[in-house]
């Protein structure tokens, strides 16, 4: 069964396994196994440090510019984990928890579908076990003693310079600028700010990035809260939060056990958007994967020119994780719209429209190769109305660059269908391999910048808005401009113009806002319209959920 036949969605091809059972399986002694109830657990962050390192292999799943055709990224992972384990290998998933924003807004949940998805999946799209909340009131406490040093007067800092935001974890358009302090003479110092969405917020962003407890705390000392009356930096170190965001932070930090529908491990952990964070899970959940199996199998955000570039440019450089294998996901269907066939249309055969749409296929694999000298391979997500000649389209679309393409039913079959991806994998594996960073952390903030642009997005240039311009030169002069840059921007195309498609070349990325996320040790760069607090659509999905008889219904 291959999508668009019968429903696979909430398919069981069998009863969870008790989660305990799961961690001994991966040889966790069952004192280092903390419960989340009956399918969900933490492993002991002490326990995950003294794992020797595994001779083990990574593979980074990313995928095609996203359609409202879909994709399919994260059922691609779990296919693969499943298929993998069916050839005998010890494969372990390394996820982002889903931001319960898009679980009631338009993009839905993120556990999988059909039959390659994580389960618990109602309670993996929710509230899980605290994290997000935890990383939510870690970053509100900062915010909250930010504040109360303006209303004493402590650290003199400049209200204008304020740059630490609060967070909730929900798209609310109506919280991207806000203004604070009102009420009189009990309110405190009435300045502009705003909200971000918890997956955005430079907490999260540092969570993600530390890897270990006293790394977290030291990253944690170094956000950046704003700037004295005399221009020098004031920390959450400076305000005394460090201790405190610790401990809310603590037991959040120790990486989430979950399972496959079939019964293999996920560690499901953090949850940073790619097109405004760097998108990919905590880097304590990578590296706990590489030593508890031996295939690590892990995705980053969006298409490969956002999180998969991230991978390579702020982890790679940063953490030293390198993949050995890039997966880019494609679906026909997606590609019929890159050529420009209406979604009501996409059912159709046409083969030309899969060969114009495969431009958008052929630049992420070229940066790939070229750029990042990863060896690809291309999973197509397979769809019942896939025709013989579309898919050799898309075939020939990669065929002389090299890349093999390969087709996986995971959605309808599980690992079963995902045999021949997986074994695909497997065999590229054995080859040894590079990875490479667009940049060197050398260069300056802005040459960073115009390399993504120009090398990854093919545009012709990078341009700075005044503002932007004078506080990347601020950041500069103050030591930060050996960072890495994490580029803010629309996912649906590799231009700040989210329609277009394909493969547009020779435009320029306008640079409205600079951040600097000195927990996480990057510096954001927001082009275009992006926002850091998505909005709801017209019809938000949470029209849809409803609780009947104690089961959860219409989280999709």
């Amino acid at each position: 069964m291959v999508q668009g036949e019968a429903k696979a969605e909430g398919a069981r091809p069998g009863e969870p396994r008790p989660i305990r059972r799961v961690a001994a399986d991966l040889g966790v002694p069952d004192e280092h196994v903390l419960v989340y109830g009956h399918g969900k657990a933490k492993i002991d962050l002490d326990y995950l440090r003294s794992l020797p390192e595994r001779d083990s292999k990574l593979v980074l799943v990313t995928a095609i510019s996203p359609t409202p055709a879909g994709e399919g990224k994260t059922t691609t992972s779990i296919g693969l984990a499943d298929g993998l384990a069916r050839l005998g290998k010890r494969p372990v998933l390394a996820l982002r928890e889903p931001s319960m924003g898009p679980v009631f807004g338009i993009k839905g949940g993120a556990v999988g579908g059909g039959r390659a998805q994580v389960t618990p999946g109602d309670e993996i799209n929710l509230h899980f076990t605290g994290d997000f909340a935890a990383i939510a009131e870690a970053n509100n406490l900062l915010a909250a003693m930010a504040d109360n040093a303006l209303h004493f007067g402590t650290h003199d800092i400049d209200p204008r310079t304020v740059a630490i935001r609060r967070s909730i974890d929900m798209n609310d358009r109506s919280l991207r600028d806000v203004v604070i302090g009102l009420g009189g003479r009990l309110g405190g110092v009435t300045r502009e700010s705003g909200f971000d969405i918890t997956a955005a917020s430079q907490v999260m962003a540092t969570f993600c990035m530390a890897d270990s407890l006293d790394d977290l705390r030291e990253r944690l000392g170094r956000i950046v809260v704003g700037r004295s009356s005399a221009g020098d930096s004031v920390t959450a170190a400076d305000l005394g939060a460090v201790g405190a965001m610790t401990a809310i932070l603590k037991d959040a930090l120790a990486p989430n056990l979950v399972q496959t529908l079939e019964g293999n491990p996920a560690l499901v952990h953090g949850g940073p958007f790619a097109n405004i964070a760097h998108g990919t899970n905590s880097v304590i959940a990578t590296k706990a994967a590489l030593k508890l199996g031996d295939v690590a199998v892990t995705e980053a955000g969006f298409g490969a020119d956002l999180g998969a570039e991230k991978f390579f440019d702020i982890i790679g450089q940063t953490a030293g994780i390198a993949p050995d294998l890039t997966v880019v996901v494609a679906t026909v269907r997606a590609l019929k719209y890159h050529g420009g066939v209406a979604l009501a249309d996409l059912e159709e055969e046409n083969a030309a429209a899969v060969r114009a749409g495969a431009v958008n296929l052929r630049r992420h694999c070229e940066n790939l190769t070229e750029v990042f000298a990863q060896p690809v391979l291309v999973a197509v997500n397979r769809f019942a109305a896939d025709t013989e000649a579309e898919i050799a389209a898309v075939r020939e679309s990669v065929a002389d660059l090299g890349i093999d393409v390969v087709l996986t039913d995971h959605f309808g079959r599980g690992g079963e269908g995902a045999l021949d991806f997986a074994d695909a994998v497997v065999k590229s594996l054995a080859k040894p391999s590079i990875a490479k960073s667009a940049y060197s952390l050398a260069d300056s903030l802005e040459d960073k910048a115009r390399a993504v642009v120009t090398r990854v997005y093919r545009g012709a240039d990078v341009v700075f808005e005044p503002a932007a311009a004078r506080e990347l030169r601020r950041l500069e002069e103050s030591g930060w401009g050996e960072l890495p840059v994490c580029m803010a921007k629309t996912q649906y195309s590799f231009s700040t113009d989210p329609k277009a498609l394909g493969a547009p070349e020779g435009f320029t990325v306008p640079i409205r806002e600079v951040r600097l996320s000195a927990g996480a040790g990057f510096v954001v760069l927001i082009s275009g319209s992006i926002m850091t607090m998505p909005g709801l659509p017209k019809r938000p999905s949470a029209c849809d959920i409803d609780v009947v008889d104690g089961v959860i219904g219409g989280m999709h």
